[in-house]
This record gives C-alpha cells, sequence and structure tokens, in this order.
C-alpha cells in the first residue's frame, strides 16, 4: 500500500529542508492539537444542548439517526467508518445549523497586504481586518429567522439558493481550516453515540448563557445536560410527552 503521509511528517520534511526550526514545528503541533479539541468540544456542547432544548428536533432526530445508523451501519460491514458516517444526512445538517448558531470560531482576522476596495469604502494595505462570522451567521439578509435551530436550512436545494460566503464556520478561500472534515466526522460519532442512547433533558438553557469571547465560543460558566437512558420502544411514548411543548415560540 502506498504509505500515507502524516502531518507532523510533513513538518519534518520542511525542517530537514532548513524551513521550520524545532520550535516552529512544536508551535504548529500545538495550534493544531488546540484546534481539533477545544472547538470540536464546544462543537458537541451547544449541539447537545440544542438537541435538549428543541424535543421534538430531538425525536425526529433519534428517529432518523436509528435508520442511517442501521442503513450504514449494514453497508460497512457492522462498522461506522469515515465513509459512512458522512452519509448521516439529518446528523449532518443538525452540526451545521449549530455550527451557524454557536460557530467555534466566531471571529477571525486578516491583515491587507494590498490596498482593496469594496463597494463603497477602500481598506488600506496594511489594516487588520476582523471577520464577525457570529453576526454573518445571524444577518436577516441571509437567514430568515435566524435566531431559530432549524436543520432544515441545510438541505440542498436551501444550499444552493444562499450566497457561498454566508456561512462560515471553517473560515474560507485559501486559509480554510484544513481540519474541518476530521472534526465534523468527530461530532458525528459522538453525538450519533448519545443521542441513539439517551434523551437529553435541558437543565440551563441556552437563552440564560452568558457567553465568554475567547479564541473559542464557550459559555462563560459549565453548563448542565441530563442524560436519561432510553429504550427504542419508550421512543412513542416520549415523543407524546414532549410534542405539546415547543420551546422554539
Amino acid at each position: 500500500k502506498k504509505k500515507t503521509t502524516s502531518y507532523v511528517d510533513l513538518l519534518i520534511a520542511a525542517s530537514q529542508e532548513g524551513l521550520l526550526t524545532d520550535l516552529d514545528i512544536k508551535e504548529e503541533v500545538d495550534t493544531f492539537m488546540f484546534e481539533g479539541h477545544e472547538t470540536t468540544a464546544m462543537g458537541i456542547t451547544f449541539a447537545l444542548l440544542l438537541l435538549a432544548e428543541h424535543k421534538d428536533i430531538q425525536v425526529l432526530f433519534s428517529k432518523i439517526n436509528a435508520l442511517e445508523l442501521k442503513s450504514v451501519i449494514q453497508e460497512s460491514g457492522g462498522k461506522l467508518t469515515m465513509s459512512s458516517l458522512q452519509n448521516l444526512l439529518y446528523l449532518d445538517r443538525c452540526l451545521k445549523e449549530t455550527l451557524r448558531l454557536y460557530p467555534s470560531v466566531f471571529l477571525i482576522s486578516r491583515k491587507a497586504t494590498e490596498d482593496i476596495k469594496l463597494q463603497s469604502y477602500m481598506v488600506p494595505a496594511g489594516t487588520t481586518v476582523h471577520l464577525n462570522i457570529y453576526g454573518v451567521h445571524r444577518d436577516p439578509n441571509f437567514w430568515s429567522n435566524p435566531e431559530i435551530f432549524d436543520p432544515d436550512r441545510f438541505l440542498p436545494e436551501k444550499v444552493q439558493k444562499r450566497h457561498p460566503y454566508s456561512y462560515l464556520p471553517f473560515s474560507a478561500g485559501l486559509r480554510n481550516c484544513i481540519g474541518q472534515r476530521f472534526g465534523l466526522l468527530e461530532m458525528k460519532t459522538i453525538i450519533a453515540s448519545l443521542v441513539g442512547n439517551f434523551y437529553l433533558e435541558l437543565v440551563d438553557y441556552l437563552k440564560d448563557l452568558e457567553m465568554k469571547t475567547a479564541l473559542v465560543l464557550r459559555p462563560s460558566h459549565p453548563v448542565r445536560i441530563r442524560f436519561v437512558p432510553i429504550e427504542c420502544e419508550q421512543l412513542e411514548t416520549f415523543e407524546t410527552n414532549t410534542s405539546r411543548t415547543d420551546v422554539r415560540n
């Protein structure tokens, strides 16, 4: 088999060519480890909070997730693989909507290396530009009822109608996040397993949380979710008990 070249292999090769020092490699690995863990952890946290708060979507997700999981596991010989995870389509929509409302990296900065002419003004070379991803994701010019959690915003036909840069949870262009696919796979693996085995009950409401503007968007204090073990046959009863309440309203 062809040997796969890892990220660290590339850094060491660059070091051997005199392009990186040992300190450079350490900084690159530190950044990669941070970006791949803190961001994913917060994405999982907000996804679980949103599903717990929107019980109608949680029940629908539980049903669809069970069917999709069964199908992809059968197709992959009884294993949940990286390839089969990509076929969990409703889970994918739920995670994308989570990252719209609560992008782990909510602000990025770029330095203009040359004058840039926008529609109404000029950005001079040397200017540091802050891109407010959190604000773009809640801009009513692109998103109807932007505060509402609605995974169906990411149905293929709706995605095609939107501006390609109205959704930037992993930045965009040449400097976008190189670990975005792996991060989504991590989130899918954990959430698919949790929601398949537990009902999520809210303890802390999102509207009551204060956000901390650190490098990664996160609540200013720990949040709580109640995990209630479930059996498949209890799903219909649970749906009946929760269908009268829609916290989105």
